[in-house]
């Protein structure tokens, strides 16, 4: 590689070289290629010599950059819930789970005691391909997925045939979900419903939200054409929003971009309810809202230049010892130089579109805020470069929203973390995300003690089991089921599982939180395991613990199995328990009454420790 290169690349925050995962050989080099794409996509002539100001290398953080955390949880410390919105049943709802549900489910919890409700990303994903149903792949994570809508709280609504079915089904069917609420939906628009106010919603929204819902439209209008619902695979002439093919379509389309606005409109609205019973029930954050790493190459956001994208790049991981062969996210990944150019606008404007009703945010893969690993597309991850960004800005960022909003920051820091970033993040009052699964070390779990106090501490997420299937192994058996691992790996998974559970029963002993004989063979996992595994997180230094509600109320089934797409239904299972029953399930019952007795609210009482 020419030294000029080697030098502009440095220069200009990407990385030369990466380390072997298996320490066998030399840190790999990066392709000259990949360098120069980079480069150019960051508009800086690949031929050229270093000029002017290099990208920001440290990873410090600004003074006053502080998120904002509740005046009491140093002293009475938090608790709530998670779940996946999809996955809630109600005899109300559509097939799947909804903004009414969350509404309801936040009154439950928050008259349990808790702190906190927790749910998946609810970004906008593709109306016109519901089938692209990963919530960590949204078009556009400024808007909201109209999915998650709760018909029969739109004033003219009427309620079509199969319903019944689609409320009994165990996994969510998404097409059959879309067409007939969306179709239900379109009817009400048409009848007038709502219409003033939501002049008043366009207005606001601007520019931003008029391209967004022209996407939309268009997007439904290429797929009944036999196209893809995403921007790449539509004509050239559509390809940009600029061009005047694409203004005389949306002057065609004005009224299916009306009802895009209004589906908007009102997915806020019933939102921004769930966020008000939250707080009403007494929670001292509120709702929990996570935030994707990225949107699609081509989704909505893209399109409009929201993203302010780096072409030809997508997001991913490089090879490590859980993968091989490096991670493809099929994520955009924004341009560090226009997003200093524009003083983050973009960015400011993605965080506060999830702090309007936010009481907490969880940040995934919240490394992003100072390197994303980018791939060339097409190209293999091995292909790929770690690329710096302008760090110390944008956790000012970051905080200034945090505190105007007055929402706490969970950044999910897991895998590959750099050297210093977990204290950076907690010099900015950012919580880390501790599982409880991964929380080992050569001698076993680690003590409770271990865990930081800025921190989120829980059982497992989503791309994990409950606890009662990886006390099974189940999850090693899905990924031999789908071939991610041999048979040999498998059978050494198993095995190390076996010694994982003896060694977790031993550390919930020496916490003095699982007392008595148990068998930690047993092929079910004991109800006392998983009670002791609550109260061992719940007596942890870390300012919040989080309950799975599937750990309680099912569903079993793994939520997403990672490497693998339709071969498993991710994102699909649903509750067996109806909302209307949790709060009599026993489980739920104790858990919660066992989390108030460790976590008391301010002024309930002191924690029985």
């Amino acid at each position: 590689m020419a030294p000029d290169l080697r030098s502009l690349a440095t220069h200009h925050g990407l990385t030369l070289a990466y380390d072997d995962p298996f320490g066998e050989t030399a840190p790999r080099p990066v392709p000259e290629e990949t360098l120069r794409l980079v480069l150019r996509g960051l508009g800086v002539d690949p031929d050229a010599a270093p000029s002017g100001k290099g990208a920001a290398q440290r990873m410090t953080v600004p003074r006053g950059a502080r998120c904002w955390l509740p005046p009491n949880l140093h002293e009475a410390p938090g608790w709530g819930f998670f779940c996946q919105l999809y996955e809630l049943r109600s005899a109300r709802n559509w097939g799947i789970g909804d903004f009414a549900d969350l509404a309801q489910l936040a009154g439950l919890c928050g008259e349990a005691g808790a702190d906190f409700l927790g749910i998946n990303p609810v970004h906008a994903l593709f109306l016109a391909d519901p089938d692209r149903r990963s919530p960590f792949s949204p078009s556009n994570r400024r808007f909201l997925n109209p999915l998650y809508i709760a018909p029969d709280r739109v004033e003219g609504v009427e309620m079509p045939e199969g319903l019944e079915a689609l409320r009994e089904t165990e996994m969510v069917d998404y097409a059959a979900v879309a067409a007939l609420k969306i179709g239900a939906l379109r009817q009400a628009f048409d009848r007038g419903a709502e219409r003033p106010q939501q002049e008043a919603f366009a207005r606001e929204g601007g520019e931003a939200l008029r391209l967004h819902a022209l996407f939309e439209a268009i997007s439904q209008r290429m797929v009944d054409e036999g196209h893809g619902a995403g921007w790449r695979d539509w004509p050239e002439a559509l390809r940009d929003p600029a061009r005047a093919e694409v203004g005389a379509l949306a002057q065609e389309l004005a009224e299916e971009v009306a009802f895009h606005i209004w589906l908007q409109m009102i997915a806020r609205r019933q939102l921004s309810e769930a966020a008000q019973a939250a707080k009403e029930a007494g929670m001292r954050i509120g709702l929990y809202l996570d935030l994707a790493v990225g949107e699609v190459p081509d989704g909505s956001s893209t399109w409009s230049g929201a993203a302010a994208a780096l072409p030809g790049l997508t997001v991913g991981a490089p090879p490590d010892m859980f993968a091989a062969r490096g991670q493809n996210w099929a994520l955009s990944a924004p341009s560090p130089t226009e997003l200093a150019r524009t003083d983050f606008a973009p960015f400011r404007e993605m965080i506060g579109a999830q702090l309007q009703d936010a009481g907490a945010l969880r940040i995934d893969h919240a490394m992003a805020l100072w390197q994303l690993f980018l791939i060339p597309e097409g190209e293999s991850p091995a292909e790929g470069t770690h690329l710096r960004y302008p760090f110390p800005d944008m956790v000012a960022a970051l905080a200034e929203l945090s505190q105007k909003h007055e929402a706490v920051v969970i950044g999910e820091d897991l895998g590959f973390v750099p050297k210093g970033f977990r204290r950076a993040m907690a010099s900015a009052n950012v919580l880390s995300y501790r599982i409880l699964v991964f929380e080992q070390e050569e001698a076993g779990f680690k003590p409770r003690s271990a865990y930081p106090e800025l921190a989120l501490a829980c059982l497992s997420t989503h791309d994990l089991p409950v606890l009662s299937e990886w006390w099974k192994g189940s999850d090693i058996e899905e990924r031999r089921r789908h071939g991610l691992v041999d048979e040999e790996q498998s059978e050494q998974a198993a095995a190390h599982r076996r010694e994982e559970r003896k060694a977790l029963v031993r550390r919930l002993r020496q916490s003095g939180t699982l007392r008595g004989r148990l068998n930690a063979d047993a092929p079910e996992l004991p109800e006392e395991v998983l009670e002791a595994a609550h109260r061992f997180l719940a007596r942890t230094p870390s300012l919040l613990t989080a309950i799975r509600l599937a750990d309680l109320t099912g569903p079993a089934m793994q939520t997403n199995v990672p490497g693998t797409t339709d071969e498993h239904p991710n994102w699909q299972p649903r509750s067996t328990v109806d909302i209307a029953q949790i709060a009599e399930d026993p489980r739920f019952a104790r858990i919660t009454d066992l989390m108030r007795s460790e976590r008391p609210r301010p002024g309930t009482g002191p924690a029985q420790r």
